[in-house]
Formats: structure tokens, sequence, C-alpha cells
């Protein structure tokens, strides 16, 4: 059958292509890609192209589909997985598969799975990796941002702390500590705080940072004090950019005491050096913003890593546990993904948003690859409704939810937009 895909062929090359893909295997899936959230890693992989470490070296021969925050229904299931999978249902995926060591991933990786198009076949190594997962919902951008949500699940999962004198780490933050979360406000930032705000084991202060005001603005309405505030925790947002010493500004929160835990949400040396620098004993950084730059680096206390038991950790991506876990919590409503999309689009604009991602303000951009449609903010329905009656609904459905993506909102899209 035919599809189209947004295919990378080296550093800067994608291509909005139509193919034939093949039949499937009796251990693969054919799927149909509904939604894409398209993910800042995306664009990396798109600069980098082939050196790009989960990107193969043989993309000009053989280009592989962007995109890796995806959901649809499945098609036609090959007959090792019918007694699992059935055709009609709705998907996510994990795409950090780990398959026997590989860095190998969907959306950065495969020729014909990937976020950015309209048919894909799932091959085995998904399924038998437990990747393909269920997703029961009556909206399919929940399904794309589980990925998203998951991340940062793993980020608070793999911080530790330790007990002096003992060689034992106790993974996870310090319960009724404090913790600060620097640049966050983006969506991953945003992502961030709607997670540990809402999960089982809390902070009792947050304080999120960064040096846009409007930015802070629409964080504090989409999660405002007031519902931290439920969960005991005190959630301060503070605009770094407007004070002399930002050190002596964040350290005055806790009594001069520090922060357990300090997550960096951009890669950006100065903001590294400040979360360094607030740590409390024990304390923990998590770096979880990935630079673009292989070459990153930034200043690092080592007096403090001997002295106070500071340490560092990274992460790039939850696993699959981390998605089925925040699966389970949108389906208890703790968790709203619909706070992450600021933009929507067609396949038509997938290219020139993924080129430009660092430059098109807000949050998430949300593709729906049947569809054409310039990206637009949801913020400029209601203009752009003057002169589109599509728009004009669509503005009448979000308001209905404080401005923010829904499934009605969704359901109306697919059913009057242009098809691509």
């Amino acid at each position: 059958m035919k599809a189209k895909a947004l295919r990378l062929y080296g550093k800067e090359d994608l291509r909005l292509d139509e193919y034939e893909l093949p039949e499937i295997k009796d251990d693969e899936i054919l799927a149909r890609v509904v939604s894409d959230s398209i993910c800042m890693s995306s664009y990396k992989a798109a600069m980098q192209g082939e050196d790009h470490k989960r990107v193969p070296e043989n993309i000009k021969e053989h280009p592989v589909i962007i995109g890796h925050e995806f959901c649809g229904d499945l098609v036609k299931v090959g007959a090792k997985w019918a007694h699992e999978f059935k055709e009609g249902e709705k998907f996510s995926i994990q795409p950090a598969l780990n398959y026997k060591g590989s860095l190998a991933a969907p959306g950065y990786s495969y020729e014909y799975i990937g976020g950015d198009a309209t048919y894909i076949i799932i091959p085995n190594e998904v399924m038998e990796m437990g990747c393909l997962l269920h997703f029961d919902s009556d909206n399919f951008f929940g399904g794309s941002l589980t990925e998203p949500l998951s991340c940062v699940a793993g980020t608070f999962h793999a911080m530790y702390h330790a007990t002096r004198g003992k060689y034992e780490h106790d993974m996870g933050i310090v319960e009724g500590g404090k913790m600060a979360i620097l640049a966050g406000v983006g969506p991953m930032g945003l992502a961030a705080i709607d997670y540990i705000t809402h999960c089982d084991r809390c902070p009792s202060l947050l304080v999120v940072t960064d040096i846009d005001d409007a930015r802070l603005t629409r964080a504090a309405q989409v999660l405002p004090p007031e519902e931290a505030a439920k969960k005991g925790i005190k959630l301060i947002y503070a605009n770094t950019g407007k004070v002399e010493d930002a050190h002596k500004f964040m350290m005055d929160f806790t009594d001069g005491e520090g922060f357990n835990d300090v997550l960096v949400f951009a890669p950006v040396a100065p903001v590294v050096e400040l979360a360094d620098s607030i740590l409390a004993q024990d304390g923990c950084l998590n770096f979880f913003a990935g630079p673009s730059n292989p070459a990153f680096s930034a200043p690092f206390n080592f007096y403090n890593v001997h002295y106070a038991g500071t340490h560092v950790v990274g992460t790039s991506g939850g696993n699959t546990d981390d998605m089925k876990e925040c699966l389970s919590m949108i389906g208890q409503g703790k968790l709203d993904p619909a706070i992450l999309v600021t933009h929507i689009g067609g396949l038509n604009v997938a290219r020139e948003t993924t080129l430009n991602l660092p430059k098109v303000p807000g949050g998430k951009k949300l593709i729906y690859t049947h569809i054409s449609l310039p990206l637009t903010a949801i913020a400029d329905f209601e203009e752009k409704g003057k002169e589109d009656p599509m728009f004009a609904e669509l503005a009448k459905i979000v308001a209905k939810t404080n401005g923010l993506w829904n499934a009605e909102a969704e359901k109306y899209l697919l059913e009057h937009a242009p098809a691509i």
C-alpha cells in the first residue's frame, strides 16, 4: 500500500516522500499513525544526520522515518501477534527498545516505522521488547504525549541519594525534600511539574525557574500552586533573569541549606553552574536537557563532590514501565497531556517544524499525519476563525477546557481538515 512519511537522508535533509510499503511478515504489524508530537530530539537527529548515535550511517540509500512520539491504530496484525493485539485498537509506543543492547529506535533508525508517517510497519523487536502498548482512550494525542511524560517519570526514578558511611543508593528523589527545576517551563518542564506534583513521592518545596515572564505565567495557569498545595507541595515560579545574584536568590528559598534534588531542563552552561551551586548535602543534579553540541560542558564543583557528596546523573528517556505508569496516571486523571500542546499542524508542515523547532515558541507541536494544515498556535484559533469557520469552531471547543487541546477538538479537526 502507499504511504507518506517524512524521511531523513542526511544532515538537515528531510523529505516528505510517498512510497510503497512492502507486505508485512507474520511477525510484523501494519499500523496507521494519527498523531505525532515533535520532540527536540528529532530536531537534533535532523541536524546531525548520520552522526547521531541512533541514526544509521547508510541513510542516503536507506532513509529513516523521523518522529518517535506517536499514536495511531492497528490495521493488520501478523499471525505471531494476533493473540495479543487486535486490528482497530489504538496503540502507543515506547521507542527506547534497548533491543540486544542497540540504540536503534523507531523515529531514528528504521525505514518503515516512525511518527511522521501515514502508515508504518511495526517490526517484531518492538513487540518482543514489550514496547507496543495498548492505548484505551477517546483521543490519539494522549498516546503521543505518553512518551515525553514517561521521560520525565524516568528522570525522577533515576535520581538517587545515599547515607554517609553506607554503600547503598536510595533511588528516587528525597520525599518531602526541597526540589528545584531550572529552565523548567518549556514543554518537558511542564510535564515534569505535572508528574512530580501528582505522583506518590513528592517534595515539600518545588521552585521552578525561567527567564521569561510569559512562559512562567502560562505555567502557573495550567499548573497552579493551589493545585500542588493539595499534595502538601509549596510550588513557586521564579524569574531568575531579573535578579543580580541567582545563587543567593535560590538559596534563600531553602534558608541557605540548598536543594536535595535539582533538575536542569536547558543545555546552558550558566544554568548547570547554578544548579551545581545550590545543591544541598548529598544533593542530586539531574541533567535532563540533551545538548545538540557533542562538546557541551560546564564547570562542576568537585570540592562539594568530595566533601558534601553532591552528584550528577543524566537521563534521556524513560522505559516501558515508566510509560505504563504514565498511561495509568492519565487514565486516573492525575496527568493531563493537553497542557503540553500549544500548536497543531498537518504532515505537510512536519519538515519545516522539525528543522526550525528551537525557533518556534511555545510547547509541544502536534502533527496530525493524515491532514494538511499550517502549523497553528491554539491561542490563534479565535483570530483565524474570523476568516476560517473550522478554526472558529475549534476556538469554541478549546474554550471549554480553558484553551487546552482536547478530544472533542481532535475529533472535529480530523473530520474537517483537508487530507494530506
